[in-house]
């Protein structure tokens, strides 16, 4: 049985053309979305079965089954016709192919259009953001104006209409002024930012916190302990950032603590999920072996590692995911590690 959303306000000032790259549950909701906004929407999907379930159902029964989709919103598994022509070109892809879908995409852009990048992860043969490798691959006018689009936003209340606000960061004032405008609406609300990296790595790294979440309740610890992995979770996020340019105060937004909060206790979060199999005992292969979507927390926080060696960064729980996930400890020794670590003062940076 599918629900239908009823189209929200129209847009007031003139629609665009947008493409959006990625038919997963968030791409899906997202071109929804702007659809719905009175856009000219292509989604492009590699899967042939998610154009023609699209085209002649209306219905993403692949990654986001039970929600008909807008008859305006078109799909196509041509990259050229996906983006040609497109004024907004949105990369929602998962972030380790995010970087080949794009440099697929490159060759058709319009030499002006607004690049959105809403993959949430790091590329971990780089260790680069989305930003950064995304900026490669485009003009200097498109990476000048590449903008990054995240905050807590489950796919399947985005596109059933439910109230949500996201943040939209860009080095660039126009794009950034451009998307807002273009995607706000009585249920989806857009604020600005020009702090590019704090965004990202908001974003990217909650999922790692997210898989220590999981862990805690699927090995049975309560809200205590939950609170505490979040609170200090947030302290590890805003070390590495600001150690990487971000700006502290980021972290305390949309893209930071409301990302994070979302990731951490929401239930249909894939990688709580993964870290709540993790923590009643499967093992890593066996979890991924039954997914369809992807947990972007898996491949970040082998990402995260390295990172923070790199900059020279403590960060604790993210450790100890990294142990988790390899194999090298379990639940209840992560927790001992992080509890008799050394005392000391609450520290935020």
């Amino acid at each position: 049985m599918t629900i239908d959303v009823p189209d929200g306000a129209k847009m007031a000032e003139p629609a665009h053309r947008i493409g959006v790259l990625g038919a997963g549950s968030w791409g899906t909701a997202l071109a929804a979305l702007a659809a719905r906004r009175g856009h000219d929407v292509c989604l492009w999907a590699r899967e042939p079965e998610v154009v023609r379930q699209i085209r002649e159902g209306g219905e993403n029964q692949c990654f986001l089954p039970g929600v008909e989709l807008p008859r305006e919103l078109n799909a196509t598994g041509e990259m050229e016709g996906a983006v040609a022509g497109a004024e907004i070109v949105m990369s929602v892809s998962p972030a380790q192919y995010a970087g080949t879908v794009v440099g697929r995409a490159a060759p058709f852009l319009e030499s002006d259009a607004v690049v959105v990048s809403a993959s949430k992860g790091i590329e971990i043969a780089t260790l680069r953001r989305m930003d950064e490798v995304m900026s490669e691959l485009l003009t200097p006018r498109q990476g000048a104006r590449l903008t990054v689009l995240s905050g807590p936003s489950f796919a399947a209340e985005v596109v059933r209409g439910q109230p949500t606000a996201v943040v939209a960061a860009s080095r660039s004032e126009e794009a950034r002024l451009l998307v807002q405008t273009a995607l706000q609406g009585p249920s989806f609300r857009v604020y600005t930012n020009d702090d590019v990296i704090g965004v990202e790595l908001g974003g990217a790294l909650k999922n790692v916190i997210a898989l220590a979440a999981g862990v805690v309740a699927g090995h049975g610890f309560g809200h205590n302990t939950l609170c505490a992995l979040i609170t200090r979770g947030l302290a590890e996020i805003t070390r590495l950032g600001v150690a990487m340019g971000a700006r502290p105060p980021t972290f305390f937004g949309l893209a930071g603590m409301g990302d994070l909060v979302l990731t951490c206790t929401g239930h249909v979060s894939r990688n709580r999920t993964v870290g709540f199999e993790l923590g009643r005992g499967r093992t890593l292969d066996d979890i991924l072996g039954g997914m369809t979507a992807v947990a972007e927390g898996v491949k970040t926080a082998e990402a995260v590692h390295e990172l923070a060696a790199r900059y020279r960064v403590e960060m604790p729980i993210c450790d100890q995911v990294y142990d988790i996930l390899m194999g090298r400890t379990d639940p209840a020794e992560a927790a001992n590690n992080l509890m008799m670590r050394d005392p000391k003062p609450e520290h935020w940076s």
